[in-house]
């Protein structure tokens, strides 16, 4: 593809939800899980994501061992205005074994209301912000009560600490659920050429009804797309989207993205990457529109098999 001077567009997760970039920054990997980015590099990150149009950045408290967003924060501080300039998304709902939580036994989920709220606040106050404009319960527990649930996030909203929330990792029924307690804007899923399931599990044909636009972590298939050797089903994959990238003239990784761009619940990958090129290609890939025929010659190679 010729250079194109690109900008991620705008979307509207739901009727109601917050206003994003197409394309979202996941910070996972920006400290001690990945890179180990310094204050300022993740402060020129920053600045480079906002010049690209992505103005959306994924967070969980989690991450980094519970330290990733206080590190973020730093960045973001140090730049008078900026908040208002981005979106804040943080997830809880997962325990971690760490020594920032010694009191962790195990690993484990907690989504009551005293857990949910607890973290909202640590959350504000590593990211050093008042509010966060989305917040995701990061798993389902099978101990999670949905009326408690939604009276913590009713709590949070009237408080003004939380705009909007979501889930993530929610089946379709798990979904519908805690909907029917509480308006949810979001849907985060892993879901990929490689990881097909959202799309004849329900998930994305729920997205559809109730207008909300899904959230894709690991949307190229994660490092293994391109490191496994000797995986015949990653290999064929591999071949046609190469094929495909070489009729468009693109990058494989903007293929790998157009096959989401291209479904009609609009969903929104969210990109683990700290280099600056990827997130480029990312933003690019948004003006790749493949065919009808080029995406099931993508999920054709993917299950190994013609559709019926």
């Amino acid at each position: 593809m010729d250079q194109i001077k690109a900008q991620a567009s705008r979307i509207r997760l739901s009727k109601d939800g917050p206003d994003c970039s197409r394309i979202v920054a996941g910070v996972m990997k920006w400290g001690s899980w990945g890179k180990g980015l310094s204050t300022e590099e993740m402060h020129r990150l920053i600045d480079r994501c906002l010049a690209l149009g992505i103005s959306t950045f994924d967070h969980a408290d989690i991450y980094g061992g519970y330290s990733a967003e206080a590190e973020f924060g730093r960045a973001l501080s140090r730049v008078a205005g900026r908040r208002k300039m981005i979106q804040l998304v943080s997830k809880c709902g997962i325990r971690l074994k760490s020594k920032n939580r010694p009191s962790h036994k195990i690993k484990s989920y907690d989504t009551s209301a005293e857990h949910i709220i607890r973290s909202v606040e640590e959350s504000l106050k590593n990211l050093q912000t008042d509010y966060l404009d989305l917040f995701l319960i990061h798993r389902p527990s099978p101990l999670m009560d949905a009326d408690e649930i939604a009276s913590a996030f009713h709590r949070l909203k009237i408080a003004g600490k939380v705009l909007h929330f979501g889930v993530s990792n929610f089946t379709p029924a798990q979904f519908a659920l805690l909907n029917d307690r509480f308006p949810l804007v979001t849907n985060q899923i892993q879901v990929s050429a490689l990881h097909l399931e959202p799309f004849l599990d329900g998930s994305l044909d729920q997205a559809q009804q109730h207008r909300i636009s899904p959230m894709a972590w690991s949307p190229v298939g994660g490092a293994k797309m391109f490191d496994e050797a000797g995986n015949e089903r990653i290999s064929r994959l591999r071949a046609k989207v190469q094929e495909i990238a070489g009729h468009y003239r693109v990058e494989e990784e903007q293929v790998l993205l157009a096959f989401l761009l291209r479904h009609p619940s609009k969903i929104i990958p969210v990109m683990g990457t700290t280099r600056v090129d990827r997130l480029q290609a990312a933003v690019e890939a948004e003006q790749v529109v493949l065919s009808r025929e080029s995406w099931f010659e993508i999920w054709e190679a993917s299950v190994g098999q013609e559709v019926p």
